[in-house]
């Protein structure tokens, strides 16, 4: 049962990577189609990321209530609705109200997913969780591009995604006996009272029997060291997303690459985190969580540095993208798997939310200001940006560790 219920984890992973690249592969085509400025993409992103940190922050009060297996149906059955609803949204302003529910999906599965995973299973499974999740993200721009190439539509592509995620919602509903069968399994180990079906005793999130209520934001901020964590988090998701998004305009504007070139070479900073996420799940069965994020930050370190080297063709920062996609690659998924064992299983759906708001604050708000820095002082800071929050990163985990450690 138990491998069963990981299986469904699995592939839940990877649904949830579909949709996140989907509106940058069509948006070029959907923004000819509504009529639209190409820039309006952003606010579609960021009322999505907006609804995203309001269901992340309310993870811990409906896991509570309601379980984790219950939560991700509902929050994956949301996305797909969205996803259905942008499939024959007639104008933006349609994509922007749909945007809502599929925000408040995409936050309450992240949050309460990678909470169980945390508490239940090896740090291993973590990493391989997220990296199936970068092959769903993969393979979301191609179900987009077959849809387009064969004269469908951009509709077609969110309709086939939408289809995906509504076969998984079935799934995640038959699953429902095994997240509470595991649930009442952990109550008589721990001699506690489990209510079949019901709150986190339901599905083993927190220790069966065990009364608390929602933490809410003061309270995780009150914790010895959850600030730590936090800006932790918040500097990796800086990191990760800032790389990304810039990583070609750099190359571009600051190596003088051509922009085909450099928007292939930029893609292998997301191959470096997908195969590196991979490699870690073997490299956790022998280094436990804090150890694999002192190799990803020395990782990170090694790669901004070889940006800097005058290799030939460039290949300096392209090296470079690689090392720090290598480097973030376990990072992610090991702070999130070290919550319950710094702060227990009762406050980690909690402070787990709220790290899940702090990425989705990270990713939202430091790449449009390096943005800025780039066009007002100049691109070749770019390095030097990722060294600055990978230096803070640094100092609050090593705080984190004599706190808490």
């Amino acid at each position: 049962m138990a491998s069963l219920l990981l299986a469904v984890i699995y592939v839940a992973f990877i649904s949830l990577g579909l949709p996140d690249a989907l509106l940058g592969a069509a948006w070029p085509t959907m923004s000819q189609d509504l009529a639209v400025p190409v820039s309006w993409a952003g606010g579609i992103s960021a009322v999505i990321s907006m609804f995203t940190i309001v269901s992340a922050l309310l993870s811990d009060r409906m896991t509570l209530r309601f379980g984790t297996g219950r939560i991700t149906a509902v929050s994956v059955a949301l996305t797909a609705m969205a996803l259905a609803g942008f499939s024959v949204a007639p104008n933006y302003w349609v994509l922007l109200l749909i945007a809502v529910p599929y925000g408040l999906g995409a936050g309450g599965v992240d949050a309460a997913l990678n909470n169980y995973v945390a508490i239940h299973y090896e740090s291993r499974h973590m990493s391989w969780l997220h990296c199936m999740w970068g092959v769903g993200a993969s393979i979301g721009p191609y179900i987009m591009g077959y849809a387009l190439s064969n004269g469908q539509g951009w509709p077609w592509g969110y309709r086939y995604i939408a289809i995906l995620q509504i076969v998984l919602t079935v799934i995640l509903v038959l699953s429902l006996p095994l997240w509470q069968s595991r649930g009442r399994a952990v109550a008589e180990v721990n001699g506690g009272d489990s209510a079949a079906g019901e709150g986190a005793g339901a599905d083993a999130t927190s220790p069966a029997g065990a009364e608390r209520k929602p933490l809410g934001v003061a309270g995780v901020l009150a914790i010895r060291g959850a600030k730590e964590i936090l800006i932790m988090f918040f500097c990796y998701c800086a990191i990760e997303s800032t790389a990304g998004l810039w990583a070609s305009s750099y190359m571009v504007m600051h190596a003088g690459v051509d922009k085909v070139t450099a928007a292939n070479w930029a893609s292998l900073f997301y191959v470096g985190i997908t195969v590196g996420r991979a490699l870690s799940g073997f490299l956790t069965m022998r280094f436990r969580d804090p150890v694999m994020i002192r190799i990803g930050q020395v990782l990170v370190l090694l790669g901004v540095v070889t940006m800097f080297l005058p290799l030939p063709h460039h290949m300096g920062v392209v090296a470079g993208l690689i090392i720090v996609g290598l480097g973030c690659a376990p990072i992610y998924p090991c702070v999130i798997h070290s919550t319950p064992a710094y702060f227990g299983e009762e406050n980690s759906q909690a402070i787990v939310g709220v790290q899940m708001a702090c990425a989705y604050f990270g990713t939202l708000l430091m790449p449009p200001l390096f943005g800025v820095i780039a066009q007002y002082v100049t691109i070749s800071l770019y390095p030097w940006y990722l060294l600055l929050f990978l230096v803070l990163m640094v100092i609050m985990h090593e705080r984190l560790r004599k706190l808490r450690g």
